[in-house]
């Protein structure tokens, strides 16, 4: 099983920084999905902000939420955060 997400923050241009369960932290851009089905509701800025951590992924209020698997692997990692 892959780590899972302990905290997330949205960043600018639909991205997310995310820190994992393992000390590894990682940037997932989001703008791929935004033509997606349920994901369009991420266009707009202040609701794409709401982003938390649920069960250790990314999910927003109005039950969207992102593959903590493929927040992991399709994330751009870099380095690792002190325990």
């Amino acid at each position: 099983m892959n780590p899972r997400v302990k905290k997330v923050t949205p960043l600018d241009g639909y991205k997310l920084h995310l820190e994992f369960s393992n000390g590894e932290v990682g940037i997932y851009d989001c703008t791929h999905l935004l033509d997606f089905g349920v994901f369009q509701e991420l266009k707009n800025v202040d609701y794409f902000k709401r982003a938390t951590v649920i069960g250790g992924t990314v999910a927003w209020p109005n039950e969207q939420d992102i593959c903590p698997d493929t927040l992991y692997l399709d994330s751009v990692k870099s380095a690792r955060q002190s325990a």
